[in-house]
């Protein structure tokens, strides 16, 4: 039987729109090291899930020829899918065509998705490969980069939002992945900056090239603007697939449980001598968190950035939980300026969509210093207290060691309230270290004393015995229990069951002014 022409026409329409911009620029997408649109989406997506929206799409620009070179689905691929079976809304911008340049119908594509995934509820993944604005559509371009900065800011909260560069992303473009959650990277082929090496050398001199400036790596280590950094573009698509499986579809449901397969009753020996005795000793906090955590299974977000701060997602008895602890490997664990903003924005991503978060307090204070001081340490640091503050979510905190001054309360103290907080017994809660304490309030004890080193000596010790201990906070209900290291897996679970039904509330408002 003959096929009929509507049908054949169909086929073929669609067989062009699946080559994007033709074999050549397919072939030199490959040269770079890089996937087509079609084929990032077979990876990210769960097989044969896919549904392609808008695929008959071209554009109308009438300018510079423009109106001889219409490609069906213009320069990016736009649909939903599932990931584990859970609906996914994506985008996916086509090199091939355009150079994934944005154009009128290229944002109208993008919006149309975007408004789908806030209706039903599911989180939105854009994966950034294009050279910016059409230049033929003039003012067309920016209005799509507008309206979709528009949906991304009023997404914000209610789905979780993932870019995934996997190109160039300069300009202008920069800003929808800014607003959204998290940012994954490429080694390698991944760029973003608001202005190229070209522009940069003509206006300040500097000679940079394009990985320097902005490349996964610099972004992963230097500014933080990148979450996360792949090998490759399947290793990092698949990083994307694993972060979906921690997080709900949208602000109104919880995170997907799964059947654990660790005991939740599970206790650990190497717990109690993991924290050294000399408080000035470093040790490695992953270590604890891998032990306490489900199958050792944790996703760490932020993983070479600003790295005295660790905070990332595992799961307690199958449950999501959000991890923020110091890493005393790192500057003694202090808080500074970066370590506040990545905290502080992690917290709130976690309260925004119902994942409990877990805390580990080893720290000797906010980090002193000029730099830090003109650098605006005040307003850094009140964002992550703010952050736990305004936090509604479920808050369960273990003092490991260390635990002074502002940072004590900072990190999830009852004082911003915190729901249980446990310590072990080698806990040090005080405003300041026994050091720095005895110099302020007994320098003039030491100083009149026969032999002030030895006077200074019996201070210290009379400090430690007094302040330097989990007791003084427990015996005011600062501390809900000191409980001994090996416990502290089945402690938290339990203490996490136990408030799995919380309910707690912020005052009515717009929304609070942040310290930004």
């Amino acid at each position: 039987m003959a096929i009929d022409p509507r049908i054949r026409e169909l086929r073929e329409l669609k067989e062009q729109a699946k080559l994007g911009g033709g074999k050549k620029r397919i072939e030199r997408q490959h040269a770079k090291g890089k996937l087509t649109a079609r084929e990032r989406l077979n990876l990210l997506l769960d097989e044969g899930s896919f549904r392609e929206l808008d695929m008959f799409v071209t554009h109308r620009c009438t300018d510079f020829g423009m109106e001889k070179n219409r490609p069906v689905g213009d320069s990016v691929v736009t649909g939903w899918g599932a990931i584990d079976g859970r609906l996914v809304y994506v985008f996916v911008q086509d090199f091939t065509v355009f150079g994934g340049s944005v154009s009128k119908v290229h944002g109208e594509k993008i919006c149309k998705v975007m408004d789908l995934a806030m209706k039903n509820g599911a989180p939105l993944i854009g994966v950034n490969d294009s050279g910016g604005a059409r230049i033929q559509e003039g003012v067309d371009s920016l209005w799509a980069y507008g309206e979709i900065f528009t949906r991304n800011t009023l997404a914000s909260g209610v789905i979780p939002q993932i870019s995934v560069i996997m190109g160039p992303c300069a300009g202008g473009a920069v800003y929808s992945p800014a607003i959204t959650d998290f940012i994954f990277m490429v080694q390698e082929t991944s760029h973003m900056f608001i202005t190229g090496p070209q522009v940069i050398r003509a206006v300040t001199g500097e000679e940079v090239t394009q990985e320097a400036l902005g490349g996964a790596a610099a972004h992963s280590v230097k500014s933080g603007v990148a979450h996360f950094m792949g090998a490759d573009e399947p290793q990092t698509l698949a990083m994307v697939r694993r972060l979906l499986s921690f997080l709900p579809q949208n602000n109104l449901e919880d995170p997907p449980r799964v059947e654990p397969a660790d005991d939740p009753g599970r206790v650990d020996e190497r717990l109690d001598t993991l924290v050294p005795d000399d408080p000035s000793k470093p040790y490695d906090m992953k270590e604890i968190i891998l032990r306490v955590v489900d199958d050792g299974d944790f996703m760490e977000v932020h993983e070479r950035y600003a790295t005295n701060l660790i905070v990332g997602f595992a799961r307690m008895d199958g449950r999501p939980v959000g991890i923020v602890a110091q890493q005393p490997k790192i500057l003694a664990g202090v808080i500074d300026i970066n370590a506040a903003d990545k905290g502080a924005r992690f917290i709130r991503f976690c309260d925004c969509f119902n994942v409990p978060l877990v805390t580990f307090c080893d720290t000797p204070g906010f980090m002193p210093g000029v730099a830090q001081e003109h650098g605006g340490i005040i307003r850094h640091g009140a964002k992550m207290l703010y952050a736990f503050a305004e936090a509604t979510v479920p808050k369960v905190a273990v003092i490991t060691r260390k635990a002074y001054g502002g940072a004590y309360i900072v990190m999830s103290s009852k004082h911003l309230r915190g729901d249980i907080n446990y310590a072990w017994p080698s806990a040090k809660i005080a405003v300041m270290g026994p050091e720095g304490a005895v110099n302020i309030i007994s320098r003039n004890e030491i100083k009149e004393a026969e032999d002030p080193e030895v006077r200074r000596a019996e201070l210290l010790e009379d400090y430690r015995d007094k302040f330097a201990n989990p007791y003084v906070a427990a015996s005011r209900g600062y501390i809900d229990d000191v409980i001994e290291p090996h416990e502290t897996r089945p402690r938290l679970i339990n203490a996490l069951e136990m408030l799995q039904n919380k309910q707690d509330t912020n005052p009515p408002k717009k929304h609070g002014n942040i310290p930004l």
